[in-house]
């Protein structure tokens, strides 16, 4: 359970370093963009090592925690999609969704 909490918190920071300028950042210069966004990434580096490590002494594979963290990535940029870009949410992304939900799956199958 501690290797999904942090990596949804490491998703979380992760999707505000890459998109948070798509929102009323685009006027900012590339620089200080790329700037604030590393800055941001930094924290999100402190959840994802720690997540994989502890994932992996607890027998985890890496192919394991790849497929977890592309999940769980999924569910917070819809989240984030829809609450702060205003994306509206379609068929398509539930359909990739569930292909990605099924790949996990195959992953943990027999674990």
């Amino acid at each position: 359970m501690p290797t999904i909490l942090l990596l949804i918190c490491s998703n979380i920071f992760m999707t505000a370093a890459w998109y948070w300028h798509l929102k009323g950042g685009m006027s900012k210069p590339l620089l200080l963009v790329i700037f604030i966004s590393w800055s941001i990434a930094l924290v999100e580096y402190c959840f994802a090592v720690p997540a994989n490590r502890i994932g992996y002494a607890n027998g985890w594979t890496g192919a394991q925690l790849k497929i977890a963290q592309e999940a769980i990535t999924l569910i917070v940029f819809g989240g984030f999609m829809v609450t702060v870009l205003g994306e509206p949410l379609h068929w398509r992304h539930l359909a990739a969704f569930a292909c990605i939900m099924a790949a996990v799956g195959f992953l943990f199958a027999g674990k």
